[in-house]
């Protein structure tokens, strides 16, 4: 699990579904029981909870036990996690990663298969030691095979890579929609923390868009990231994180280590939303070099430093500083300036070109933004449609 900071690997699936309250051995949801029901079904996409006489449900619905108070919501929730699981580890495979000075373990998930081959997306970190020889890439299906891969594309600037097995028929995770997610939703984490395969922790979602840069100096990943309290481990990178009906939402790729100052942090990881990720995968799959295909605004950019602030007398200790606006792009037709202070990208806080980095890096050429800037005394409002990041950028 690559960690904030420093740099490390993570994995994981998120799913929950949302359980009905049931009192007294009676609940409402899809309609009402009566009687002395102690067996019911719960859908595992609607979280409905229906009667079952028979003890038995239907596909798509999960047996639960009615119980007391107190115990009942719990079964109902126990039951989801269940099925959650049930649907999505045959599709989660463990990564494994040989050198001449060791290796690394990491997750992924199939995301496409044919009669003959498989291809499983996973984090560029957990394979980088591999690329070009340098070592040998294998992972482990959920039926305990190892079987080798191969490295088909990869992009560093997002942290994705995709594999290929000569191993056909799998079971492929469904995708699901990471622009529809709410902080609070409920999840569960799914992967191979610590070489442990098949761990699932649960969580919810802590925050959404929050700007992460992870690597080292040269080797950064930018991510407009999906935030969870799921616990995160080494070896969980790369693995699916999943919503209330098990399908793909995201990939974790990072969590918050130890800061700066020695602040130890807890339970704080991040996850690639899946939307960025399918953005890319065509061009992966087909082993193709991704390379400029990023969104740009159209302006050089400085993190606030107390030398500029002296230098150009800024009011404003924090934001990323316009150094240059570049003729022809969008941030040119929108009007922004030398030395103009962006401090917030669609609504996201910006504290210096990280930020800027990490919440245009999700973005698609073409898509408008929306950005709040600082001039003067003055705080201004732009709308600009971003370009394509030429070479050098």
């Amino acid at each position: 699990m690559r960690k904030l900071f420093t740099t490390t690997p993570a994995k994981l699936a998120m799913g929950f579904v949302v359980g009905a309250t049931v009192a007294g051995g009676a609940a409402t949801a899809a309609g009402t029981f009566s009687g002395n029901v102690t067996t019911a079904c719960v859908d595992n996409r609607t979280s409905a909870i229906y009667a079952s006489s028979t003890g038995t449900c239907a596909a798509g619905r999960s047996l639960v036990t009615l119980g007391a108070p107190a115990q009942s919501a719990a079964i109902v929730a126990n039951n989801s996690i269940k099925a959650v699981v049930a649907k999505v580890s045959p599709a989660v495979v463990t990564v494994n990663v040989t050198t001449s000075t060791g290796g690394d373990t990491g997750s992924g998930s199939i995301i496409k298969s044919d009669a003959t081959s498989s291809y499983i997306v996973t984090n560029n970190h957990v394979i980088d030691a591999a690329v070009g020889g340098a070592g040998t890439v294998s992972v482990t299906l959920d039926n305990g095979d190892d079987v080798s891969a191969t490295i088909v594309g990869r992009d560093a600037n997002y942290d994705l890579a995709v594999l290929k097995i000569a191993r056909g028929n799998q079971p492929v995770i469904a995708q699901g929609d990471s622009t529809a997610l709410s902080i609070g939703d409920q999840v569960i984490a799914f992967g191979s923390p610590l070489g442990l395969d098949h761990t699932v922790t649960a969580g919810i979602v802590s925050s959404l868009n929050r700007p992460v840069t992870t690597g080292t100096s040269g080797t950064e990943s930018y991510v407009d990231a999906i935030q969870t309290d799921a616990a995160i481990n080494p070896g969980n990178s790369g693995g699916p994180l999943l919503d209330a009906q098990g399908d793909v939402i995201g990939m974790d790729t990072a969590v918050a280590g130890t800061l700066p100052d020695g602040t130890s942090a807890q339970n704080i990881g991040f996850a690639i939303p899946v939307s960025t990720i399918t953005s890319l995968l065509t061009q992966l799959k087909a082993g193709e070099s991704v390379v400029n295909h990023g969104a740009f605004i159209g302006v050089e950019i400085s993190s606030m430093t107390p030398s500029l602030q002296a230098e150009y007398g800024f009011t404003v200790n924090q934001g990323a500083v316009v150094m240059s606006v570049i003729s022809g792009t969008g941030a040119a037709s929108a009007g922004l300036q030398q030395g103009d202070i962006i401090t917030k990208i669609n609504g996201t806080t910006i504290t210096g070109n990280q930020d800027v980095q990490s919440v245009v890096s999700a973005l698609s050429p073409g898509q408008v933004v929306h950005l709040t800037v600082i001039r003067g005394s003055q705080t201004l409002k732009f709308n600009v449609t971003l370009g394509r990041a030429p070479t050098g950028y």
